[in-house]
């Protein structure tokens, strides 16, 4: 007898009433947000506004004080105990995170190790791979986003652009099912930012599930399937990217992309 396999839920990544204060500062009020499978989501909005904040809790560097995140229906940094909503211990923290890639503004590599170092250091101590595997990997990754005669470059003698694909390289050798982009053009030099782009194109078109915190509006028009404005830590729009840009409808929206479109 063939057993019926379950639909895959249509909801891949759900941000659900999701509260966070720092303090008496209240930075996310009631978010919520449902990411697809594939889809790429763009997040913009003015500096403050909580897009970095949104990442970081969920990717559970931040722990939130209301809501829930939910990756593949599975709680993220939280679990359910009769009844209750109770943080993870932290093994099961990380075994989370694993699932989730991130990529930040700063690089944040290892001074002391080389590219390939880098991208190898997770799998090797945290998923416990074999070193001859987790460097195979981490050449084909290097390969994949332009750096294959750089393997054994330490990060002073690459530019910023290739740091930061080194940074992709080294979120995607735990082979996450989502990946966060936190502004990761804007430490660059304008001439950089191409470069760095054009990996994170090439991710989205292999279908990879992408939050992208980003300003680079060309980069969004072309490749979001779907954007979010944020102001004062709430979601003030959101809609498929074609829409978005040619026919807002908030007036904050109208008011931020007229400054950031001139």
């Amino acid at each position: 007898m063939i057993e019926a396999v379950a639909p895959e839920p249509r909801i891949f990544l759900e941000v659900s009433h999701l509260q966070k204060w720092f303090g008496a500062h209240h930075v996310l009020r009631d978010v919520s947000l449902a990411v697809q499978r594939r889809q790429v989501i763009c997040i913009v909005g003015p500096s403050g506004s909580g897009k970095s904040t949104l990442l970081r809790c969920i990717n559970h560097l931040e722990p939130i004080q209301e809501g829930a995140i939910r990756l593949g229906g599975q709680l993220i940094g939280y679990t359910e105990r009769r009844g209750r909503v109770i943080p993870k211990r932290d093994r099961e923290v990380a075994a989370d995170r694993r699932k989730i890639g991130m990529v930040f503004q700063r690089f944040n590599l290892f001074p002391h190790l080389t590219a390939l170092g880098n991208v190898t250091v997770a799998p090797i101590r945290v998923a416990r791979q074999p070193k001859l595997v987790a460097e195979e990997t981490a050449r084909t990754l290097l390969d994949r986003v332009g750096l294959g005669d750089s393997h054994w470059k330490y990060p002073y003698q690459l530019s910023g652009g290739q740091q930061q694909r080194v940074a992709i390289a080294r979120a995607l050798a735990m082979e996450p099912t989502v990946m966060l982009f936190d502004e990761a053009t804007s430490a660059l030099d304008p001439e950089m930012i191409g470069e760095v782009l054009d990996v994170m194109k090439k991710l989205a078109l292999d279908g990879m599930t992408m939050l992208v915190v980003t300003h680079e509006m060309g980069f969004a028009r072309e490749v979001a399937d779907h954007m979010v404005m944020m102001d004062a830590g709430q979601i003030v729009e959101e809609a498929p990217a074609a829409a978005f840009f040619d026919h807002p409808e908030s007036e904050r929206t109208r008011a931020f992309l007229s400054k950031i479109l001139r």
